[in-house]
């Protein structure tokens, strides 16, 4: 059997070298530069909702492998996703990153971003691996206090 890790550490890299979610979307409600400069790690996500369905995501910029391989597996993980689930998701995502959460049954939520759980002990990746979730948290703050649409339904 194949060592776990050396799937999750697969996994990080295809993501940071071939990412098919790094790109423009055609239109946006939401599009917010996350900068990390400790490391010059630097994004911008793009958000399309339907509803308080996240129909599309999708992001330019730079940075090391781990910042750019966890914006991608985390827009994998919450399109789709209403903004609700992905408000859960991103919090349990932040919580495990800061070794706040163990719980197997709430890290099965993230999905494949359970590959960046090992990214708690280099603390010196640790912004690097919540820079797009943190933006991603921004903008669901941000689409609540504005009400964009008929988004009002995550209190």
């Amino acid at each position: 059997m194949e060592d776990l890790t050396q799937v999750y550490n697969d996994l990080i890299m295809e993501h940071s070298m071939n990412s098919y979610n790094k790109k423009k979307l055609s239109s946006s409600d939401y599009s917010q530069m996350g900068h990390n400069p400790n490391c010059g790690d630097e994004i911008t996500l793009e958000v399309k909702l339907n509803g308080d369905i996240i129909e599309d995501m999708a992001f330019s910029g730079h940075g090391c492998a781990i910042s750019q391989a966890s914006t991608s597996v985390m827009i994998d993980t919450l399109k789709g996703k209403t903004i609700k689930e992905a408000k859960e998701i991103i919090k349990i995502f932040i919580e495990m990153i800061k070794r706040e959460t163990t719980d197997e049954e709430e890290l099965k939520k993230l999905e494949d971003a359970i590959a960046f759980q090992n990214v708690s002990n280099m603390p010196a990746r640790v912004k690097c691996a919540l820079l797009a979730w943190h933006t991603m948290e921004d903008i669901l703050n941000k689409n609540e206090t504005e009400g964009k649409g008929n988004i009002n339904c995550c209190n």
